[in-house]
């Protein structure tokens, strides 16, 4: 307990799924967080704990400190003003996650619309651009470095079928993981990537409900399992942490090990 002690977390989408089990391990481990997304309730038919209670108030119900900041990441003025508004609460900004995205998938590239292209472009690229972007600002203020991470995905480290809008948008969210690692490191601001695979969540629910996917997707991993949101929200909080202090510009695949082979579902 307490490896956040002191820490101030911004964390996108962290209404439902990944972004919620972070924020509440983020808590657990003595942060404060700002918890921020396009609603404030969890998505339906996901796999959330507490279901009935916003991210703040079960972070509140297990003695954490949160407040919630409505933002929609592919507009930089409210990106801005989220920033703005937790420092005004909390006085500075230590962590950024920037964990907001969206998926389109079940489609040959050339079956996809150009609205499926700019969804997962303006949520995964721009969205993260703009985190990037007005964190970076307030960390140079600051002038004591931090911490941003990134929910990339296995897509970012690879070709997968019937998801290529989503892939190209993963990769290029990867290329601006590296880049800003790069340009910043030496100011003290780490910059990492998550990259889980399928895991379950609101999102990921009618794929897990197919069993025939369910089953063909288990198998063609080594681990014969789907991830679970604690598997991302545990290696999020370490990325946050000073136990990671060496670690940066790194992708980190949390995808049971998918990536050691190729794999069709």
């Amino acid at each position: 307990m307490g490896r956040l002690e002191g820490k101030i977390a911004v964390i996108t989408g962290a209404s439902s799924g990944f972004g919620r089990g972070s924020a509440r391990a983020f808590a657990s481990e003595g942060a404060k967080v700002v918890v921020s997304d396009i609603r404030e309730e969890p998505l339906e038919g996901g796999f959330e704990e507490d279901a009935e209670l916003t991210t703040v108030e079960a972070i509140e119900k297990d003695g954490g400190e949160a407040i919630y900041v409505n933002c929609d990441v592919t507009k930089q003025e409210q990106v801005r003003d989220l920033i703005k508004a937790a420092v005004d609460r909390f006085g500075r900004l230590d962590i950024m996650f920037n964990n907001a995205g969206i998926y389109r998938g079940g489609k040959l590239l050339h079956e996809f619309t150009e609205e499926d292209l700019d969804a997962c472009y303006n949520v995964n690229v721009k969205g993260t651009f703009f985190g990037t972007q007005e964190a970076v600002k307030q960390f140079l203020e600051q002038g004591d470095g931090g911490n941003i991470i990134n929910l990339v995905s296995t897509a970012g480290l690879g070709g997968h079928p019937k998801q290529a809008v989503y892939n190209t948008s993963k990769g290029a969210q990867a290329n601006l993981t590296r880049c800003a690692a790069i340009e910043y490191g030496e100011k003290g601001i780490r910059v990492n990537g998550i990259c889980p695979t399928y895991a379950k969540t609101a999102l990921t629910r009618a794929l897990f409900d197919d069993k025939d996917f369910d089953k063909a997707f288990a198998e063609s991993v080594p681990l014969k399992r789907w991830g679970e949101v604690e598997d991302i929200a545990q290696l999020a909080v370490f990325l946050a942490s000073d136990e990671s202090s060496y670690i940066h510009g790194d992708l980190v695949r949390v995808d049971g090990g998918e990536t050691l082979s190729r794999y069709s579902v």
